[in-house]
């Protein structure tokens, strides 16, 4: 029985890891984030207004002298709504077939940006997701490009710039928005917003100088957030500033690591990204490659809290009757694979795939990604795309599995072998270890046969864990009948007859059809060997599958779809390797033994 030992315990140990951290620190760590964010935002608010501080003023401290300038609203929130809010400024509008919002003419701000094809849930009245909200709001978050100027350059754009339109004053994919302003020093400044059909915006900014000498300027950009997500970030993936900029590569910043370090400044940079992303979300800044930047990822306090990811350029010269410009490109959007694949490689934006937090075991988890959504394309739904995966992994396990379940079928042959050794040598470990040896050596069986098929599944597992987690092609996903989410648990429960009972049920007695589905054919499956003999083992034998239940109900509901598809196609693949081997199959044997009553000593 050493490989069916062998064969929980490495099952329980790689779930878990999982199980265990998410059910007593990722779900208890989410709820205290979520009542702290709400605690901040009601003390910020109560504090504005009994300041009495007028909402859109800049009362921050101004930026010193070749510094990028202060953030606006860094002292001011309105309680008023979204609409309100974007109400107070003049703007431009935005309408693409991926989004739609408009570019706040003061300061020349993107900071009203909504998701067309994604909503807040899975119902399809739902709201749009709202990327970016001005900055007046609780959860203001916004991209900016601006110059830092001087004495000689006079007052240059920023961010309490206003600008004039010129001509078309809405930005679609075939319509730019040109934005114009000029200074007391001679110098206009034109700024050309263009966007794909998707999510990439592209800045051009032209200088001329009208003046009599040569002026020099920086250009600077930032993504700037004044709130974070209400649910936690998990080990899983990273949240908060992100970049890859120089020498130094990726750069992962989450709010608290930032929070704490206040900045972090890499060297300089001639090429790369930099801003911030959410789980599936993300608005990031890619620099001119004409002019070296310095990046920089920061937590401000003065004044309302907020995170920042930024860069400045160094000074860019304009001679007297010349121009220069500079170009810049924003991503505000869906982190969806194949367009930031495709960004990274028409762009040539170096490395834009971290942007998708792939993790360590990249090598895996992209091509399972990757034969996830190719079959999804064939099938139409990704729940049947999952399903096909896993016959294909067992397919290709299947040279591996067949060995270890005919090993596992010779174990059988010999257990009564097995226990006359046990019994012999009962009260000498070593001799009894070392006549197991010289049996398993005469009998050619590998002990540790039966570990191998599960071993190389762990990688499997974890890999369609981490993409139903992090990709959103996997959001808000359909399989069939109540699962309407395949990243989210099943919402039916065991505890209120699935949905019969109208009664909120806590999160640990949400036990849904496909997790008892999964427990189950889990049970199936060990009992398709006989029952240890020790006690201890015997237990776990027995118990095994509930506790799996009871865990792996808050998993996606893709992944336990998966787990219990595996465990079906592995009972009808192991009883037909068994049958072949001529071995015993013991699972009819083992239920009847489980439901018999035991006779009591009595009798």
């Amino acid at each position: 029985m050493e490989n069916n030992r062998n064969f929980f315990i490495t099952i329980a140990l790689s779930v878990l890891i999982l199980a265990v951290w998410q059910y007593f620190y990722v779900l208890p760590r989410s709820e205290a984030q979520r009542e702290a964010a709400r605690v901040e935002q009601q003390r910020v608010e109560e504090q504005k207004k009994a300041a009495g501080t007028n909402p859109g003023t800049d009362t921050g401290t101004p930026a010193a002298p070749g510094a990028i300038p202060n953030a606006p609203g860094t002292d001011a929130v309105t309680p008023a709504g979204r609409e309100q809010a974007l109400a107070t400024t003049t703007r431009a509008k935005i309408d693409t077939p991926s989004l739609e919002g408009s570019i706040n003419l003061t300061g020349a701000r993107l900071d009203d940006l909504k998701l067309k094809h994604y909503t807040e849930t899975v119902d399809k009245n739902s709201p749009e997701i709202s990327l970016l909200n001005p900055a007046a709001l609780p959860n203001g978050y916004y991209a900016e490009i601006g110059f830092v100027g001087n004495d000689k350059t006079g007052a240059v754009p920023g961010p309490e710039t206003v600008w004039a339109v010129d001509g078309n004053a809405t930005l679609t994919p075939t319509t730019p928005v040109t934005l114009t302003y000029s200074n007391d020093k001679g110098l206009t400044f034109k700024r050309t917003f263009s966007v794909d059909t998707n999510y990439m915006f592209t800045v051009s900014d032209t200088v001329q100088n009208a003046g009599t000498a040569a002026v020099s300027l920086s250009n600077y950009g930032r993504v700037t957030r004044f709130d974070k997500p209400l649910v936690a970030s998990t080990y899983v993936l990273h949240e908060g500033l992100i970049g890859f900029t120089g020498t130094e590569g990726l750069q992962e910043h989450k709010y608290a690591s930032i929070e704490k370090d206040k900045q972090f400044t890499p060297g300089k940079s001639t090429d790369g990204w930099l801003g911030i992303t959410d789980k599936y979300w993300a608005v990031t800044l890619v620099p001119t490659e004409k002019q070296p930047f310095q990046p920089r990822y920061a937590y401000f306090e003065d004044g309302r809290h907020r995170y920042q990811s930024d860069f400045l350029t160094d000074p860019i010269t304009v001679d007297a009757g010349q121009s220069a410009t500079v170009e810049s490109e924003i991503f505000a959007g869906a982190k969806e694979v194949g367009k930031i694949n495709a960004y990274a490689e028409d762009r040539h934006i170096k490395r834009f795939d971290l942007l998708i937090d792939w993790g360590w075991f990249h090598f895996i988890t992209k091509p399972m990604f990757w034969l996830i959504d190719t079959l999804y394309k064939f099938f139409g739904n990704f729940g049947l795309a999952i399903l096909a995966t896993t016959v294909i992994v067992k397919a290709i396990f299947y040279p591996l599995a067949n060995k270890s379940y005919a090993s596992m079928a010779n174990m059988k042959k010999v257990q009564p072998k097995m226990l006359e050794i046990r019994e012999k040598y009962a009260d000498d470990k070593m001799k009894q270890q070392q006549a197991m040896m010289e049996l398993y050596k005469t009998e050619k069986i590998n002990p540790l046969a039966g570990c191998w098929p599960v071993a190389l599944q762990i990688p499997v597992f974890f890999s369609l864990y981490k993409v139903l987690y992090i990709t959103i092609e996997m959001r808000h996903a359909p399989f069939f009948g109540w699962i309407q989410d395949l990243a989210a648990p099943d919402p039916t429960s065991l505890f209120n007859l699935f949905g019969l009972i109208p009664v909120t049920l806590p999160h640990m007695l949400m036990i849904g059809v496909w997790p008892l589905i999964m427990g189950v054919t889990m049970f199936l499956q060990m009992r398709m060997n006989p029952t240890p003999p020790d006690p201890t083992q015997a237990a776990i034998f027995t118990w095994m599958p509930v506790i799996f239940t009871f865990m792996m109900a808050g998993f996606p509901a893709g992944l336990v779809i998966y787990w219990a598809w595996n465990n079906t196609l592995s009972i009808l693949q192991q009883g037909i390797i068994m049958k072949r081997q001529g071995a015993k199959i013991e699972l009819w044997d083992n239920l009847v033994a489980l439901f018999r009553k035991k006779p009591s000593p009595a009798e």
